[in-house]
């Protein structure tokens, strides 16, 4: 019997490679302990591959992982939505708690504009396509008079999408333009691109359309999984990833931190090297999952393989010409006082200044929710995504702003005061820019032995975010050991065709493409 992994009829299931149920002396060194090494890491591991994780910072998850401050106080690099259809995710983490009891329902995820409007997913039908109806029906984003300016055969082809298709169809085209293309609404258009582009870090020029095409589908228009997301109970390395980290090790992996790797080389029997500032580490093969700045420099670096030059060096190219999006900031403010009882706990924002979403955090997370009841105040979180030619001299003033625009949104919050305060800027996200589709890299490489992971990489499946990172590991575990004549993972998508469009049809054409290929 075939256990679906969500409420979504219409989710797909992916067949992964058969053969042995094992594949006992294989090693293999996954370069990274974010989201994708882990996937990836316990995928080979349940295979009896002997699997060694290195990951350079001192605590797992990557760009979703999270550090003790001490007194009573955690950081992390953000807030993440740990939507219904992450099918792949909500597996990984079901190997350590098959209830998902560390994950809690959110309840509502409200967007406020500053005009004084505010949109809410609360009791919105989830089944496509009358969860888009019933949105924009309730929604003051999409006022009727200006709907009637809306191309509705265009609108209406967001229904009739066709995945991996529809991301090559908008080569070329940014989500801007698209929308503007679409004739959107102005209040609509804003809702899009703050809820789907902005998530990305990205500036909505410089953002593919096709992505944000694969992004309506995958969260409101081809999934009926809905908008409706989870959050951890508590900070998110011991929360999460500590625990995939102890199951990989009780399948005999070994697993560091505070380990980087300088580079992938031959070894000169066939297996290959990995150097770190201590010591040089052999494999049968390598999956590279660092984060995308540290995935180029690693591929840059590694020796050719020995087979036909031209499609290796087209392959490098092609990882060398992908960019980072623009820094993001988190601050983290410990307050002397509790913010509103009604305030929501998470709270997208539009129009006001850098803010993109205000957090807070006492309302689901452990940690904080003590700090909060032993102190009478409040922990929040904000947010700034894409600051395009940000500097480090501007940090106080977007600092000052931030937290004024929080004012805005809590006046409850004016005269307050931050017992504690952490800042933190980051800027290596990877940018899903409007290049042609067919062209980003994807899990397998030229070199069988080398494979990459990770949310930067191309997927057939309109996944993004913390899913394509543990699709991507799962790939690419799946590659490896497809290799060796050992049996791989299965996994479930959303949809890979819109409501509007026949499934066996659309699976047909791709079954097509696939046997023509």
């Amino acid at each position: 019997m075939i256990v679906r992994p969500g409420r979504d009829r219409r989710a797909v299931l992916h067949r992964g490679p058969s053969g042995a149920s094992r594949a006992p002396g294989r090693e293999v060194i996954v370069i990274g302990g974010g989201i994708a090494g882990l996937s990836a890491a316990l995928c080979l591991a349940e295979r009896g591959v002997s699997v060694r994780l290195l990951e350079r910072e001192r605590t797992w998850g990557g760009r979703a992982r999270s550090w003790d401050l001490g007194e009573g106080r955690s950081m992390s690099r953000g807030f993440h939505a740990f939507f219904r259809q992450y099918y792949t995710l909500r597996s990984l983490l079901r190997r350590t708690d098959p209830a998902l009891g560390m994950l809690e329902d959110i309840g509502d995820y409200p967007l406020q504009r500053a005009g004084g409007a505010r949109d809410s997913f609360r009791g919105i039908p989830r089944t496509p396509p009358w969860s888009v109806a019933a949105f924009a029906l309730r929604s003051e984003s999409f006022p009727l008079r200006e709907l009637a300016g809306v191309d509705v055969p265009a609108a209406l082809a967001l229904l009739r999408a066709e995945f991996p298709a529809s991301f090559s169809a908008h080569d070329g085209e940014d989500a801007a333009s698209f929308l503007d293309r679409l004739r959107f609404p102005d209040q609509a258009r804003h809702l899009a691109l703050e809820v789907f582009a902005r998530s990305f870090f990205a500036d909505p020029s410089q953002f593919s359309a096709g992505e944000l095409v694969g992004m309506f589908h995958t969260y409101f228009m081809g999934s009926a999984e809905g908008l409706i997301f989870d959050v951890p109970s508590d900070s998110y390395s011991p929360t999460l990833w500590d625990p995939l980290v102890r199951a990989l090790r009780s399948h005999g992996g070994e697993a560091r931190t505070g380990t980087a790797v300088d580079g992938v080389h031959e070894a000169g029997d066939g297996r290959l090297l990995v150097r770190t500032a201590s010591e040089e580490l052999t494999a049968d093969a390598v999956v590279v999952a660092a984060d995308p700045r540290t995935a180029r420099r690693l591929v840059a670096g590694m020796d050719r393989p020995r087979r036909a030059a031209g499609p290796e060096d087209g392959w490098a190219a092609s990882v060398a010409a992908q960019r980072n999006a623009p820094p993001f900031a988190v601050q983290r403010l410990w307050w002397d006082r509790p913010v509103a009882a009604e305030a929501p706990a998470f709270l997208g924002t539009s129009g006001f200044g850098p803010l993109d979403n205000v957090t807070v955090l006492d309302r689901f997370e452990g940690t904080a929710r003590r700090w909060s009841a032993a102190h009478g105040g409040s922990v929040v979180e904000l947010h700034a995504y894409a600051l395009t030619g940000h500097t480090p001299a501007q940090d106080d003033a977007v600092r000052r702003e931030l937290r004024a625009q929080l004012e805005r949104l809590h006046p409850e919050l004016r005269g307050a005061v931050p017992v504690h305060e952490e800042w933190l800027v980051q800027e290596d996200c990877p940018l899903i820019g409007t290049g042609e589709w067919a062209r980003r890299p994807t899990v397998t490489t030229p070199d069988r032995r080398v494979v990459l992971a990770g949310d930067w990489l191309r997927t057939d499946e309109p996944v993004a975010l913390m899913e394509r990172a543990a699709l991507t590991g799962l790939q690419a575990a799946n590659a490896l050991l497809e290799g060796w004549g050992a049996a791989g993972h299965d996994w479930w998508s959303v949809p890979m065709s819109g409501v509007l469009r026949s499934p066996a049809r659309a699976a047909a054409r791709r079954t097509g493409r696939r046997a023509r290929a």
